[in-house]
């Protein structure tokens, strides 16, 4: 049975292209369902039965998995499954009628314009790693990008002459990002400035280094944007999606379109784009309640 789920991660990862993260998220899930079969006597994909995926299903619900990892557990079993009738492994699947939970989408978190504002004035440009965090955060803010495309951008993937970078987003999917004025400046300073420093006779193409000449992880990343946002006097607990859903958010507020937002941020789904349309309406819907002298 696990070679079967072998053949169906490497599947999802040469004729897919998922991310790794992704990949290893239904590994996961797919092993634990695995050992659900096994421990009811089950040894062959050919056994398994409607009753089989509900009982594994229910009792992930009463271990307490979130109605989004449920959801997230039954799409790695319809694909699985999809994947064993297509190739001739299965005559069929036992959940090919089951449909995935309607999700309750949670509004995003995000910064007010005032509080990225306070956040981007945090770094100390006068010092190397100052400079560097400043193009960071100006950067993840100008282009909504994700923390993971961020530090992997590379010397070529930026073009500040013409004020674009070609990012290699989920899927191993490039699309090009237009970056603003303020981002701009402070990528060049950055490169002019702080990052020859930083490298100490090193060669690396990763735009963002360590001062160990090393590149930015994400952790790295994080625990740089926590530190800021506390220095700040922000209240919310910062992550680097926080930053993203801002960029977003502060578009469609001054009346980017849609469709314009969504390839900036690379969604294969206009509907995930438009959960930020919900968070435009509802921070109006706060503005009207806390001035209108009737609300």
């Amino acid at each position: 049975m696990e070679s079967h789920l072998d053949l169906y991660l490497d599947y999802l990862t040469v004729e897919k292209g998922l991310a790794s993260n992704t990949r290893a998220s239904y590994s996961s899930d797919l092993l634990k369902f695995l050992t659900y079969l096994k421990d009811r006597g089950i040894s062959d994909w050919r056994q398994v039965r409607y009753s089989e995926v509900m009982g594994f299903l229910s009792q992930s619900q009463e271990q307490g998995l979130a109605p989004r990892s449920r959801a997230r557990l039954l799409s790695a079993l319809r694909g699985f499954f999809k994947f064993m009738v297509r190739d001739s492994h299965l005559p069929e699947s036992p959940v090919a009628n089951l449909t995935s939970p309607r999700l309750r989408r949670q509004l995003p978190s995000v910064l007010s314009v005032t509080e990225v504002e306070r956040l981007l004035a945090q770094p100390n440009p006068e010092l190397p790693l100052g400079q560097r965090d400043a193009a960071m955060l100006e950067l993840l803010y100008g282009t909504g990008l994700r923390v993971s495309e961020l530090v992997s951008l590379t010397l070529a993937r930026v073009n500040l002459e013409v004020g674009f970078l070609v990012v290699l987003g989920k899927g191993s999917k490039e699309r090009i990002v237009p970056v603003g004025e303020a981002a701009t400046e402070a990528v060049r300073s950055y490169l002019m400035g702080s990052r020859p420093r930083l490298l100490k006779g090193k060669m690396t193409e990763t735009l963002f280094i360590t001062n160990r000449g090393a590149a930015m992880t994400r952790q790295g990343f994080w625990k740089l944007l926590k530190k800021y946002g506390r220095e700040a006097g922000l209240k919310k607990e910062l992550t680097p999606h926080i930053l993203r859903h801002s960029f977003a958010t502060h578009l469609l507020e001054r009346g980017a379109d849609l469709r314009s937002v969504q390839m900036m941020l690379g969604h294969a789904d206009i509907s995930t784009t438009q959960i930020y349309t919900h968070v435009a309406r509802e921070r109006l819907r706060e503005v009207h309640k806390k001035y209108h002298p009737r609300a």
